[in-house]
């Protein structure tokens, strides 16, 4: 049985580290390459308590065809030189 480790709630994704709300989506097959970035209003349409790990199998890919992905939230790049 292939059972992937549950990841992050959207909940938590937007409480913590700034409040990502964007999603970077990968193929599921690491040859295609094929990935997208969700905005946040895309990803604003699902509750708190849905699970990046839920989501996962549900994308097809447009480019291949592979069913499921590896999701992950979309972080700001880092502000190089700046001050807090």
């Amino acid at each position: 049985m292939n059972q992937r480790a549950q990841k992050i709630t959207l909940g938590e994704m937007r409480a913590g580290r700034g409040g990502t709300r964007g999603l970077l989506v990968y193929c599921a097959d690491y040859k295609c390459g094929h990935h997208i970035t969700l905005a946040p209003e895309t990803v604003d349409q699902w509750p708190d308590d849905v699970r990046l790990s839920d989501l996962e199998p549900k994308f097809v890919c447009q480019k291949c065809g592979q069913r499921g992905a590896d999701i992950r939230p979309d972080f700001d790049p880092p502000q190089m030189g700046a001050r807090s």
